[in-house]
C-alpha cells in the first residue's frame, strides 16, 4: 500500500527558525530574545498571508519551553516538551482561530485557561490567529488579561490586518512585521522541494509559480502541487503558464519588436492572438504595463536589482531594454495606466486597448510637434578629396541660399546665361506646419535611430538641417501677453481658451513654465498644447519655450457658455459682427 500523500504546504512547514523562508532578520531577533531570557508577555505578528506568522508563533512557543536549546537557539526536538509539541499533545500551547471564535464567551474561555499553570515546562503560550476578527466586546474582555497576565503566560497574536486592531491592544504588544517573501527565496525553496519529491522542474517554471504566489510561501507550495500533478512529475515553463493561465513573456517581447518597427498591424494582430487564447484585455494591458516597468528598471544598472525573477529572464530584460530610450518606457507606462483607468467605463473595450497599442507604436518614429518660424537652412556637404561616382548625385547647399543646387559630375563649358526657372513647390508633408519651407526631420525617442541618422549625415549620405533655433530672452510679462494674444486670436476654440483664462502659466525657469488643470481638461489641453506653443514661440521668438500641463487636485471646470454669451464674445472680438447682425436683422430667440 502506497504512502499517504501529504500536500507540500503541510509536509514542508518549518519546524525550526532556520527553515523559515525569507524572514531571517525577524527570526534572529526572536532567537536572541529567547537566548537572553528577555521575553515579553504579548507579541503581535502581522503581515500578508502565507509568510510564516503562525508558523513562527508555534516555533517560538516550542523553543521557550525546550529544556535543551541548541547552541544556535533552536529547539532540540528530543526533550519531553518538544516531543509533546511535535505529537500535538502539549497542554502548554493553546491555539484559537478568532475568525470562527470571535465572541466574548470564546475569549472568556481563554482567560479561564490562563489561570492554570504549566505542568511541564516554564510557560503556557496562547496563540490567537486572525485576531483582527474579534468583536469589539471580545477585545474589551481581553484587555485586562493581556495587560496583567501571570508570569508564566505569553500571548502571541497573529493578523493580516493590523489596522483593524484597536490601539489599546497594540499598545500592550511587541509588534513584529513580517515581509512578503521575495521571488528568488521562493524559487530556492521550490527547487529544494522539487528535488526532495523527485520532480523535475525548469527554473523558468518555478519563477512563474513564485510570481503567481505574490510573496506567499503557502500559496507557492499549493500552486507547485497543482502544476506538479498536471505535469506528471516534469514541470516545464509551458505547462506552468498553461495551468496557471499566465501570459507568456514571449508575447510581450514580440510586442517590443512591433513597437521598435512602429508596426501597428503586427501589434494589433498579436493582441487578437492573445484574445483568442482567452486572456482578458484588462489583464493583458496590466501585464504590458508591468513589462514596460521591468524593461525600465532593467535599463539601468542601479535598478536592475528590482527585477524579482531568475537570472536568465532578468538578463533577457536587460538585453531587450537596450533597444529603447528611457523616455519610451515612461510614456508607454503612462499610456497603459491611462487605458487601465478608463477600461471599465469604455463602451468598446477592445478599441481602447487597440488605440493604446497604436499610440505606443508611434512613440518611436513620431516627429515632435513643429515650432514654426523661419525655414531651416541646410549645411553644406563638403566634397571628398577623391570624388566618388555616387557623389555626383548628392545635392549641396549654397552658403547664401537655402535652395539646393545640383553638383556637376564633370567640368563643362559655361552655357549662355539663362533665366533660372522657378521650381514647382514640392507637396508639403501631411501634418507639418504650413510655415515650414522644407521637411522637418524626425526627432526620435529611440536613441539608436537618432544615432544612425547622425552617422549617415556625417558620411555625407543625407543633409542635416543646421541649428537655427531662436532663443531670445523674454520676461514672464511678455509670455502672459502672448498667452492672452492666443486667447484673443482663437475665439472659436471655446474649451481651450476658457481653460487658458483660468490657468495662468507659472514660471519654473527662464524657458520652462507650467499650468495646472483638472481631470476634465487634461486631455484636450495636452492635445492643443502643440499649437499653443507654436504661437507663443513665434511671439516671444524663443523655440526653447516649454509649457508643462500638470494635473491638479482641484481646478476650474470648463464653463458651458450660453448662446447669448457666445454671440457677445464674438461681437467683442470681431466688431464687424454688429454690421452683419444689423444688415441681416439677426437676433436670438
Amino acid at each position: 500500500m502506497s504512502e499517504n500523500y501529504i500536500v507540500s504546504a503541510r509536509k514542508y512547514r518549518p519546524t525550526t527558525f532556520s527553515t523559515v523562508v525569507g524572514q531571517q532578520a525577524l527570526t534572529h531577533t526572536l532567537k536572541t530574545a529567547i537566548a537572553s531570557h528577555r521575553l515579553a508577555h504579548a507579541y503581535l505578528f502581522c503581515g500578508p498571508r502565507g509568510v510564516g506568522k503562525t508558523t513562527c508563533a508555534r516555533i517560538f512557543a516550542k523553543a521557550i519551553n525546550c529544556e535543551h536549546l541548541t547552541p544556535d537557539g533552536e529547539p532540540c526536538n528530543e526533550c519531553e516538551s518538544c516531543r509533546a509539541f511535535n505529537e500535538q499533545r502539549s497542554y502548554n500551547i493553546v491555539e484559537l482561530d478568532a475568525a470562527s471564535n470571535n465572541s466574548v464567551d470564546d475569549i472568556r474561555g481563554i482567560t479561564d485557561q490562563v489561570r492554570i499553570p504549566p505542568q511541564v515546562g516554564r510557560y503556557r503560550v496562547f496563540i490567537i490567529d486572525e485576531v483582527h476578527m474579534l468583536s469589539t466586546a471580545a477585545f474589551n474582555a481581553f484587555l485586562k488579561t493581556l495587560e496583567e497576565p501571570p508570569e508564566y503566560a505569553i500571548f502571541i497574536l497573529a493578523t493580516t490586518e493590523k489596522q483593524k486592531i484597536i490601539p489599546t491592544i497594540l499598545s500592550r504588544c511587541q509588534i513584529y512585521d513580517f515581509n512578503r517573501i521575495r521571488v528568488p527565496d521562493i524559487v530556492k525553496q521550490l527547487q529544494y522541494i522539487s528535488k526532495d519529491r523527485g520532480v523535475e522542474a525548469e527554473p523558468a517554471a518555478l519563477n512563474v509559480i513564485a510570481e503567481k504566489a505574490d510573496g506567499a510561501m503557502r500559496d507557492a507550495l499549493s500552486i507547485f502541487d497543482q502544476v506538479s500533478a498536471s505535469s506528471e512529475g516534469h514541470i516545464t515553463y509551458q505547462s506552468a503558464i498553461d495551468n496557471l493561465n499566465v501570459l507568456d513573456y514571449d508575447y510581450y517581447f514580440r510586442l517590443d519588436e512591433a513597437f521598435l518597427r512602429s508596426d501597428v498591424p503586427a501589434a494589433l494582430l498579436l493582441y487578437k492572438e492573445i484574445r483568442d487564447k482567452g486572456f482578458d484585455s484588462q489583464f493583458f494591458i496590466n501585464g504590458l504595463a508591468q513589462h514596460m516597468r521591468n524593461l525600465m528598471v532593467a535599463s539601468n544598472a542601479a535598478t536592475v536589482k528590482l527585477l524579482e525573477m531568475n537570472d536568465d529572464i532578468a538578463q533577457r530584460f536587460v538585453q531587450e531594454s537596450a533597444k529603447f530610450a528611457p523616455a519610451f518606457y515612461y510614456r508607454a507606462m503612462d499610456l497603459c495606466n491611462y487605458c487601465d483607468l478608463n477600461y471599465r467605463d469604455a463602451s468598446n473595450k477592445i478599441f481602447i486597448v487597440e488605440l493604446t497599442l497604436i499610440k505606443i507604436c508611434q512613440l518611436i518614429t513620431a516627429p515632435l510637434p513643429p515650432t514654426g518660424g523661419s525655414p531651416t537652412k541646410l549645411k553644406k556637404v563638403q566634397p571628398a578629396a577623391a570624388p566618388q561616382p555616387a557623389a555626383a548625385s548628392q545635392p549641396t547647399a549654397s552658403a547664401h541660399s537655402v535652395q539646393p543646387r545640383p553638383v556637376a559630375s564633370a567640368p563643362a563649358p559655361a552655357p549662355a546665361p539663362q533665366p533660372r526657372p522657378v521650381a514647382a513647390a514640392a507637396p508639403r508633408p501631411m501634418g507639418h506646419h504650413p510655415q515650414a519651407a522644407i521637411k522637418t526631420p524626425h526627432i526620435y525617442i529611440n536613441n539608436q535611430a537618432a544615432a544612425q541618422a547622425e552617422r549617415a549625415a556625417a558620411q555625407g549620405q543625407v543633409q542635416m538641417p543646421a541649428s537655427t533655433a531662436r532663443r531670445e530672452k523674454f520676461t514672464p510679462e511678455q509670455l502672459l501677453a502672448a498667452w492672452q494674444g492666443y486667447i484673443d486670436a482663437n475665439p472659436s476654440k471655446k474649451l481651450v481658451i476658457q481653460t487658458m483664462r483660468g490657468a495662468t502659466p507659472k514660471r519654473i525657469d527662464d524657458e520652462t513654465y507650467e499650468i495646472t488643470v483638472n481631470d476634465a481638461q487634461i486631455e484636450f489641453m495636452t492635445s492643443a498644447m502643440s499649437n499653443i506653443l507654436a504661437y507663443l514661440r513665434n511671439t516671444v521668438k524663443n523655440d526653447m519655450l516649454a509649457i508643462n500641463v500638470k494635473r491638479g487636485e482641484t481646478g476650474p471646470a470648463p464653463k458651458m457658455w450660453t448662446d447669448r454669451e457666445i454671440v457677445d464674445d464674438l461681437r467683442r472680438h470681431h466688431p464687424e459682427m454688429d454690421d452683419i447682425i444689423k444688415d441681416w436683422g439677426l437676433g436670438l430667440a
